[in-house]
């Protein structure tokens, strides 16, 4: 039976595998590690079946503002299931319950840069809509958020702000 619980010391390792395993490279997983390291992950969640770990999400703080307007939110990334869990909802309950204990927690945004196909059905728009634009270049409808306080964003337009660490890795 599978079950999503907060990160402990004891999975650090575990988790490590599943996103290198999930993305096929170690750049996603550094850049967890990382965030870790300098205490920013807001939410990590793990999957896990039996004592294995077989899927991860991670959110951390991103800020919006444009002059002296400054709002706080976290953009969910990365999520990540091992390959021979793919396609089972696990991703899908990763994002679910992040979204869950986030908006429990307070947070009044959620951002992701992703497939708007796959995170539309979570509730996520064109973050252009509220006017908000990422940091990076991405196309446009890529870059989505989801308010988890009605009406939260709308006077709040400027560029997006992930950790200083998305830009390393």
């Amino acid at each position: 039976m599978m079950l999503i619980r907060p990160e402990m010391p004891h999975d650090i390792a575990a988790i490590r595998d599943v996103i290198k395993k999930a993305f096929d490279r170690p750049t996603e997983a550094n850049l967890v590690d990382i965030l870790r390291d300098r205490n920013v992950l807001t939410l990590s969640l793990v999957a896990t079946e039996g004592d294995c770990a077989i899927g991860h999400i991670a959110f951390s703080p991103v800020t919006v503002g444009k002059e002296n307007s400054s709002f706080k939110a976290v953009g969910l990334a990365p999520v990540a299931v091992l390959p021979e869990y793919q396609r089972r909802g696990i991703g899908s309950q990763l994002i679910e319950m992040g979204l869950k204990k986030c908006q429990k927690a307070g947070q009044n945004a959620v951002f992701v840069l992703g497939s708007p196909g796959f995170y539309a059905r979570f509730g996520f728009v064109a973050a252009a809509t509220y006017g908000i634009s990422y940091e990076g270049d991405v196309p446009p409808e890529a870059f989505m958020v989801k308010e988890l306080s009605p009406g939260i964003l709308g006077d709040r337009p400027g560029i997006a702000h992930y950790q200083p660490e998305f830009q390393m890795c």
